[in-house]
């Protein structure tokens, strides 16, 4: 039997060159995607960004080596990658459930038993108990002349590619949240350091006003006007505390942590990593192919034409070559012996035919699907262009914001000065000085929340790249 059965499973699997259903075909991507971005090439970017291509790993631009440990511990331990992980994993078994089917399906099963048989089917004589022993082998092997089967392992290796590709989006997401969990504790460390700077000079301004104020030279409305502003600047201090907890528990958690776990050199940073060198972002060709959202968007839709295919096999006969032999002994005779072994070989043909609505049904359904995976994928290179573009105008600008603010605290620090030398010749009453510490405290404050926007703008912008989501 075996030697019969074999010929007949190679000549079917000659058969099954073709596949219905339609090939997977790349969609086509506008041809102004792949050129140079739009903010690139504005004034506002042009020294804060090259068109070198993206580095994967970009966060070791900052040159931070502590940066450097927190995102890979992020990537070994955070709990939103290993339930990815767990995702793709899954997708890599069903992978291997479909291509289970290209092989022949085999049942093993005995069954002994023991029983008594009634006086009317047992011949005279004969002893009414016995053992009864049941052994066989089935073989089943569908012949895929339709492309049933290839269509399935298409359509699960499109699965498998779109849950790696996904893996990969939830690894850029975890490093970019990382990077500027790090980047939001350091910065508010920062303004925390500017705010107590701001109240200690206030401070210096109270102890001179009151030494005025005992030798007759100042007015106790004075004194109390720079109380105020110093009490004001004062309050601000604890929701900075507050922002920079909260950084570094957000910190601890992306990497895997308890907040009571993050090292003790981590909570006592205090300098915000910046750049040396222009941000390099490539072009939009590069950018659509190592975004991972964009390639799990183009795997769906390779998976769901795939299913197309296994829809439309369904409309033509499924064949099944099957084969079985066993043997049935009673009485715990020769069960390998020639009279109780049989064997069995032969076709199997089913057909959903002539009534064939619901197969057309679920074709119409998955051409369905498939075209709404081609609009998600049209959306999704759309979507990359436009956050990579808003990325790169609002690094840009605040930027230019920082450079223009830097300016401003400046001069409101030599006016500052001037008032107070001014003050002590008496060229002056103690309201344009305590405006002009006003101003200065303002200007510091909104520089130090610039260079934080500054910070976080870097960051969306690498994330917008869709760099970081090796490993390595």
């Amino acid at each position: 039997m075996i030697k019969t059965l074999l010929p007949l499973l190679l000549g079917a699997s000659a058969l099954t060159a073709c596949a219905a259903g339609p090939d997977y075909k790349a969609p086509a991507t506008p041809t102004a995607a792949a050129g140079a971005f739009i903010g690139a090439a504005s004034p506002a970017a042009s020294t804060a960004v090259s068109t070198a291509q993206a580095d994967e790993h970009w966060w070791r631009l900052y040159s931070d080596p502590m940066l450097d440990g927190l995102v890979q511990d992020a990537l070994k331990a955070n709990s939103d990658i290993r339930v990815a992980v767990a995702r793709l994993e899954k997708a890599r078994a069903q992978l291997r459930g479909a291509r289970s089917d290209r092989l022949p399906q085999t049942t093993l099963s005995g069954s002994p038993s023991y029983g008594r048989a009634s006086a009317a089917q047992t011949l005279p004589g004969a002893d009414r108990e016995n053992w009864t022993v049941d052994a066989g082998l089935n073989v089943a092997y569908e012949v895929d002349l339709f492309g049933r089967v290839k269509r399935s392992i298409e359509a699960a290796k499109g699965d498998v590619n779109a849950a790696a590709a996904d893996a990969d989006a939830v690894r850029v997401a975890v490093v970019a949240d990382t990077v500027r969990a790090y980047v939001d504790a350091t910065s508010s460390a920062e303004r925390i350091a500017v705010a107590r700077q701001t109240v200690a000079l206030l401070d210096n301004s109270i102890r001179i006003t009151n030494a005025r104020f005992e030798v007759g030279r100042s007015d106790r409305l004075d004194v109390i006007r720079v109380t105020a502003l110093r009490d004001q600047q004062a309050a601000i201090i604890p929701s900075l505390i507050a922002d920079r907890d909260s950084a570094l528990f957000r910190l601890a958690t992306l990497t895997g942590r308890t907040p009571q776990e993050l090292p003790a050199p981590v909570q006592d940073q205090k300098t915000t990593p910046g750049l040396s060198q222009p941000i390099p972002v490539g072009d939009g060709r590069a950018l659509l192919a190592r975004r991972p959202d964009v390639r799990a968007a183009e795997q769906r839709l390779a998976a769901d034409t795939a299913r197309i295919g296994v829809a439309t096999a369904d409309l033509y006969p499924r064949i099944t070559l099957g084969g079985s032999i066993g043997t049935t002994a009673v009485g715990g005779g020769d069960i390998f012996g020639g009279g109780p072994f049989r064997w069995l070989l032969g076709p199997l043909i089913n057909w959903a035919f002539p009534n064939q609505e619901a197969n057309r049904a679920r074709i119409a359904a998955a051409r369905a699907d498939a075209d709404g995976s081609l609009a998600a994928f049209d959306g999704t290179v759309l979507q990359a262009l436009e956050e990579t573009e808003t990325a790169l105008s609002v690094y840009a600008h605040a930027l230019e914001r920082r450079d223009t603010l830097k300016a401003a605290r400046e001069a409101a620090g030599r006016a500052a000065r001037i008032s107070l030398a001014r003050q002590r010749e008496g060229q002056i009453d103690f309201l344009t000085v305590l405006d002009a510490q006003r101003t200065l405290a303002a200007a510091e404050s909104d520089l130090a929340t610039a260079n934080r926007a500054v910070a976080f703008a870097q960051v969306d912008l690498f994330r917008a790249l869709g760099g970081g989501w090796t490993s390595s």
